[in-house]
């Protein structure tokens, strides 16, 4: 069984932004962080499920998901994103993400478990110090393509 805790970051939503992973698993153990210079929370909280699932390098893992991030969970457990799929994510954000965490997300078992943030757990506050640092880490932050084109459209 492999656990893998997420947290996401972004300090004006849009703006900086970033995710925490840790991945654990018996006695392994891994952190993994990025920061970006515009995104949202939304997207970090998402981008961190996608990652950790990512690194998993065998298919058809038992994984659960520990996330804060009732917009991952609940479209996930709820089932919306499939729904969102079949209307192709019309009115809905961050279709490339979750076209993203749909490909990796049908080749393993995972499951979701919900925790309250910022309420002492352990692995989850470590994904927040994660997130947090690498959102404010100017020389490293990254840029969300995606999201940054979405934004220059719209404007």
């Amino acid at each position: 069984m492999i656990e893998i805790y997420t947290d996401g970051a972004a300090s004006g939503n849009p703006g900086p932004g970033g995710y925490g992973v840790i991945l654990r698993s018996g006695a392994h153990y891994k952190e993994l962080s990025a920061g970006f210079r515009l995104t949202t929370n939304n997207r970090m909280e998402l981008l961190a499920v996608i990652v950790g699932l990512n690194a998993l390098k065998t298919p058809g893992q038992d994984v659960t998901v520990f996330s804060d991030s009732k917009y991952v969970i609940d479209s996930v457990e709820k089932k919306w994103v499939f729904g969102w799929v079949k209307t192709g994510f019309k009115g809905k954000k961050n279709k490339d993400l979750w076209m993203q965490f749909l490909n990796i997300y049908k080749i393993h078992n995972v499951k979701f478990v919900w925790i309250k943030g910022h309420n002492n757990h352990p692995e989850n506050e470590r994904c927040d110090v994660l997130a947090v640092a690498a959102s404010k880490n100017k020389a490293a932050l990254g840029i969300d393509k995606e999201f940054e084109m979405e934004k220059a459209l719209n404007n």
